[in-house]
C-alpha cells in the first residue's frame, strides 16, 4: 500500500526556486550575492516614511480585501497618465501579496485543467510551477540569443514558431516585458504579432511588466494591452518590488478587464486575503513620486549594467548585453565546465560570488547549460568585491566541486 503521507503529485512535478537556494549557499559561503534580484542600496525615504506613518496612525487592520483606496487609484492614475488608457481603479486593479502572487492569482482566475498557456524560453522561473499549480499545459516558444560575444542586438523569437504553439486549447500566453532573464524589452512590433495571435485565438495576453521603468539606451517600454483589441483581452501584472526597490514589501497588482478582475479577486481573497495594509498606503505616495525619479532610476541601472559588463568581460565572461531590467545573461561554454549548475556551485563556494545556473529559466532539456545569470541591482562596492573575487578565478582551471544542497533540476 503507498503511504498518503507524501506530497501532491502537483507538487512533484517541480523543485523549489532555485534562484531563491542560490541566496542560501551564497549566506552560507559568505558569497557576493549576484544571484538573487534584491537591491542592498536603501529605498526611497519618503515611502519608507509614509510606511511609518501609517503604522503610527494604526492602520495595521486589514484593508479592503482587494487593496485600499488610496492605492488602487493611484495605480489607475500612473497607469492612465503614462500610457494614454483608461484604467477604472474600483472595477480592474486588484492588489495583491507581490506581483507572484498576482500572477499565480491571475492562472487559478482564468485557467481550468487541459488548457494551454504559451511561455516564452528563458522564462522567469516561477511560471513554470504557476502552470503546473493551476492545471495548465505549457507551450513553450524560445527566445533566441543574440549572436557573437557582447551581442548588443535584441533576444527574438520566430513569428511562424510562435504561430504553431497557438490552437483552440491555447487559454492564454505570458509575456515579461522587460524580461526576467534576457534583458529583452520587447518591440511595438513584436507586441503586435503576439496581439493579432491572441485575437485570432481568443486568447489573454497575461503581461508581467514588473520592470517596466528600467529599460536602457532609448528603449520605450510598451504595454501590451495598448496595443488594439487587447484591453480586454490583458491582465497587466506589476508591483513595488523594482521600481522602488522594496522587493521584502510584498506589494503587487493586476489591472485586468472587469470580468477578469472578477475572477481574480474571489482566488485572491481566498489565497491571502489582502496585502499589508501600511505597506498599500506608503505605495500610494510611492506612486506619486516626480518623473524625475524613475529617469534617475533608469540611469543608476544602466551605469551598474555597464559596470557589471566590464567586470565580467574583463574575467573572460561573454555577456549578452540587457535592453532593461537589472540581469545579464552570459555564456560561459569557454569556461569548459561540465554545466551550468557545476560551475555556479565552484563560483559561490571556492570564488565567492553567487550566480543563477542559466538552465533554471528553461524547461526544454539541455538548454541554458552553458549559461549564468548575474544581477547588478547592488552597490558599486558589491559589484567591486565581486571584481576582486572573479580575479581569483580568472587564469585558472574550472575545480569543480561536489555541492549536494543546489536543488537539482527537471522542471
Amino acid at each position: 500500500m503507498v503511504s498518503k503521507l507524501t506530497g501532491s503529485k502537483r507538487a512533484t512535478q517541480f523543485t523549489e526556486s532555485v534562484i531563491r537556494e542560490m541566496t542560501r549557499l551564497s549566506q552560507r559561503h559568505g558569497a557576493v550575492n549576484l544571484s538573487q534580484g534584491f537591491p542592498d542600496f536603501p529605498a526611497p525615504a519618503a515611502i519608507k516614511e509614509a510606511a511609518r506613518a501609517a503604522i503610527a496612525a494604526d492602520l495595521n487592520q486589514y484593508a479592503v480585501t482587494w487593496g485600499a483606496q488610496r492605492l488602487r487609484e493611484a495605480i489607475a492614475r500612473e497607469f492612465t497618465r503614462r500610457h494614454g488608457l483608461r484604467v477604472d481603479a474600483d472595477a480592474q486593479v486588484t492588489v495583491c501579496c507581490g506581483s507572484t502572487e498576482a500572477m499565480m492569482a491571475a492562472m487559478m482566475a482564468i485557467v481550468d485543467p487541459g488548457d494551454e498557456v504559451v511561455v516564452f524560453e528563458p522564462f522567469y522561473e516561477n511560471y513554470g510551477p504557476d502552470a503546473i499549480l493551476s492545471g495548465a499545459t505549457p507551450r513553450f516558444v524560445a527566445l533566441h540569443a543574440p549572436a557573437g560575444p557582447a551581442a548588443s542586438g535584441p533576444w527574438w523569437f520566430d513569428p511562424g514558431e510562435l504561430a504553431a504553439s497557438f490552437t483552440d486549447r491555447t487559454r492564454a500566453i505570458i509575456i515579461n516585458t522587460p524580461n526576467n532573464p534576457t534583458g529583452k524589452v520587447f518591440s511595438r512590433a513584436e507586441l503586435e504579432t503576439i496581439a493579432a495571435l491572441c485575437r485570432k485565438w481568443d486568447a489573454i495576453a497575461i503581461a508581467d511588466e514588473i520592470y517596466e521603468h528600467i529599460v536602457y539606451d532609448g528603449r520605450r517600454h510598451v504595454p501590451i494591452a495598448t496595443i488594439d483589441g487587447m484591453a480586454d483581452r490583458t491582465i497587466t501584472i506589476n508591483g513595488l518590488s523594482k521600481t522602488y526597490s522594496l522587493t521584502g514589501w510584498r506589494v503587487g497588482w493586476t489591472i485586468a478587464p472587469p470580468a477578469l478582475t472578477a475572477a481574480i479577486r474571489k482566488v485572491h481573497d481566498f489565497l491571502t486575503v489582502g496585502a499589508p495594509a501600511p505597506l498599500q498606503e506608503a505605495g500610494a505616495v510611492a506612486l506619486g513620486l516626480p518623473d524625475a525619479y524613475y529617469a534617475e532610476l533608469a540611469a543608476g541601472y544602466r551605469r551598474r549594467r555597464d559596470l557589471l559588463l566590464e567586470i565580467l568581460g574583463h574575467h573572460r565572461f561573454s555577456c549578452h548585453v540587457p535592453e532593461g531590467a537589472y540581469y545579464v545573461m552570459t555564456d560561459i561554454a569557454g569556461f569548459h565546465a561540465a554545466d551550468d549548475v557545476e560551475f555556479a556551485r565552484y563560483l559561490v563556494q571556492e570564488i565567492g560570488v553567487a550566480a543563477v545556473p542559466g538552465s533554471s529559466f528553461y524547461r526544454t532539456s539541455g538548454e541554458g547549460r552553458t549559461s549564468l545569470r548575474f544581477c547588478f541591482c547592488k552597490r558599486d562596492e558589491t559589484l567591486r568585491e565581486a571584481d576582486r573575487r572573479l580575479a581569483r578565478h580568472s587564469g585558472r582551471d574550472v575545480c569543480l566541486c561536489s555541492v549536494p544542497d543546489l536543488a537539482e533540476r527537471d522542471t
